[in-house]
């Protein structure tokens, strides 16, 4: 799967997240390391702190499917301003990627911007700092 279509997957799950107070609706889809795409919305909560984020949303998708690394993850959203992945997924998606593992950021009309996990998470703590 190329980037574009793996944009086109989380741009595809928008529309099915449950987002009844931002209206800010977001999709992800990750490629995992055999090849399976897996997909996850936001999904808000009326207590906030109790909503989860797309991204997370497709690495339990991921997880549940067998799937243990990161090769590339989209996420979309819509808006003037980039939507890329939060504080807290940026250190989701650490847990199953390596520093070099990309993240596309987009919305509707495709890829806008293209990081790796280091750029976005530079001088990163994860598994291999425990040892």
């Amino acid at each position: 799967m190329n980037d574009d279509q793996l944009m086109r997957r989380a741009v595809e799950s928008m529309p099915r997240a449950y987002a009844p107070y931002s209206n800010f609706q977001v999709g992800a889809a990750l490629l995992d390391e055999s090849g399976a795409v897996h997909t996850g919305v936001n999904v808000e909560n009326a207590a906030y702190p109790q909503g989860s984020c797309a991204e997370a949303g497709a690495i339990a998708a991921m997880i549940l499917q067998g799937g243990r690394h990161i090769e590339t993850i989209a996420v979309a959203g819509r808006g003037e301003g980039l939507c890329p992945p939060c504080g807290g997924c940026r250190q989701r998606i650490r847990e199953f990627a390596s520093p070099a593992t990309r993240i596309l950021v987009g919305d509707e009309n495709g890829i806008r911007q293209v990081f790796t996990l280091k750029d976005l998470l530079p001088a990163s703590f994860g598994p291999d700092n425990l040892g």
